[in-house]
Formats: C-alpha cells, structure tokens, sequence
C-alpha cells in the first residue's frame, strides 16, 4: 500500500502533519515521496531525512519559540528574523542535502520579482526549509541561487501537482491545513513572539495598525482560501484530509501531541477513502481510464 504526500502550510497548524504520518504508518502504507509547503515543507523534509513521526514530535516539542525570530545581518524587511531558526536547522538538518534524503521530498517557494513558482528538489535542505517558510511579510524573503524566495503557499498552499511529479502512479493524499470556503472568517492578531509581556501584547492589539493588520489578513486569509480551493479542485488528489486546526494561529504556541492528535482524528475519519483509492481495482482503473 504504497502512497504519496502533499502537506500543506498553515505555521503551528502544521504540527498536525505529525498525525497524519502516525496514523499512516499505522495502518501500514509506505509513504514513498512528499512534498510539502511551509511548514508542510519543514515536517515533509524532516520526515525524509528519516525522523519517525514520534521524534517529529519530540523534536517539536523541545523547540524554544522564544528564540527562534530574532534577527541578524542576514534578514531582511519582515516584521520577524529567522536568526534562530537558521541556528535550530543547524542541528535538526546540518548540511544535509536532498541527495541524503530517504525517500524523495520536494517543497515550494515563490520568486517575489518573477511571481514564479519554484521546486525546490535539489542543494542545502536547510536553504530550502528557510524559502519555503517565509511567509511574506512576516519572515524575510530568503536568498538562493540569485532568487529571492518566499513561502510556496502564495501559489499553492497545498502542493499536489509538485506530489504527483515525484509518485506520478502513487495515490496522493493531501493534508489541507486553511478553511473551506464557507468557513467564517475569523480574526486575526499581529504575530508576536511568546517572551513578549502580555501587557505589551494587550497594547498592541489595540492600536491603528493592529486592526488595519487583522483586515489585511482577513483579506490575505479569503485570497488563500479560493487559491487552495481552485487548486485543489485543478489538481485533484485522491484524498484530503482536514484536520479541525481552525482556531490555531499563526505562531501560536500549542500543545504539539495536541495539534498531532488532531491530525490523526482527520485521518482516521477518511480511512475508507485511502483504503479505496489504494485498493488494486482502484489503481489499475485509474491507470487505464484516468478516472478514479
């Protein structure tokens, strides 16, 4: 029962991907590529490298958020720097590559000059995980190859079409992380890292640019939502999993065995879909006749 993966992003939503490889792993399917977005990219590389689903989480766990978004010479314009996460990729990735990897991984990014969408499948993974979570605005774009690169989700939040290049034959199941369409909108706040005083945060949230700050991404959130709506319905996985992350924000420190729990709920709830599309009269008509 072999598969492929295509995680989407959604920032501390994403320790819900943590779930999902549990739960398959589980039931016995072989995840044999994964592509990922954002932090759909980061556990998909991580996982490829060969971290097991509970050292994910241990890994995930012992994270101090507090030192991750300070920020040094190397960041630019953002509202956060990616100083410390550069220094945790040191020790979770080092100067592995995608040639190390144990199973084929590919993740996205976008070009902020050409608007272009990149795949990166190849050189530093440590180069590729900063460029996949710079989610514009809040974390500097990152430099690579004469590009300047931004987080993949901007043009597809959850990347199927990048799945299917790896595993064309394999069955793709798609964890989408952002609300449907009808979902109501809810609010937003400006990210704030954890060691910042609550007073100072309770401040924040009420000035002029905290509410111009929750409309624009409201706006940014309705944009998302149809982008992965269209994309979805465009590139058609198998089977897409949602896990109920509507509530978790952005940055927002979570109970990662929590999140993960979540994860393996919304799997568990589509079980017979994964089962049907892996059965053999599935694969072989599918082959035969596109048609699922």
């Amino acid at each position: 029962m072999e598969i492929t993966l295509a995680l989407g992003g959604g920032g501390a939503k994403g320790n819900s991907h943590i779930g999902v490889l549990r739960r398959l792993e589980k039931e016995g399917y072989k995840i044999k590529s994964v592509a990922g977005t954002s932090f759909g990219g980061l556990v998909g590389i991580l996982y490829a490298v060969g971290y097991s689903p509970a050292e994910l989480q241990r890994i995930f766990e012992l994270v101090d958020q507090t030192q991750l978004y300070g920020r040094d010479s190397e960041d630019g314009p953002a509202l956060l720097g990616l100083s410390g996460a550069r220094k945790w990729l040191d020790e979770v990735v080092g100067e592995k590559t995608f040639a190390d990897l144990k199973i084929p991984c590919a993740v996205t990014a976008v070009n902020i000059h050409t608007g272009g969408e990149v795949i990166l499948s190849e050189g530093r993974l440590k180069d590729a995980i900063l460029a996949t979570i710079a989610v514009p605005g809040i974390f500097p774009p990152h430099r690579l190859n004469g590009w300047e690169l931004m987080d993949g989700g901007v043009l597809n939040p959850v990347p199927v079409s990048v799945a299917r290049m790896l595993s064309p034959d394999l069955p793709i199941i798609a964890v989408v992380l952002s609300d449907p369409m009808d979902k109501p909108m809810r609010p937003y706040t400006i990210p704030v890292p954890s060691m910042i005083p609550r007073q100072i945060v309770e401040r924040i949230t009420r000035m002029n640019i905290a509410q111009s700050y929750d409309i624009f991404m409201r706006g940014v959130d309705i944009s998302s939502r149809a982008v992965s709506h269209f994309r979805l319905m465009l590139d058609a996985p198998d089977v897409i999993v949602r896990p109920n992350v509507h509530d978790i924000d952005l940055l927002e420190k979570v109970s990662v065995a929590d999140v993960a729990q979540l994860g393996e709920d919304a799997l568990k709830e589509v079980l017979p879909q994964v089962k049907r599309v892996t059965s053999w009269g599935y694969r072989a008509t599918k082959l035969l006749f596109g048609k699922k």
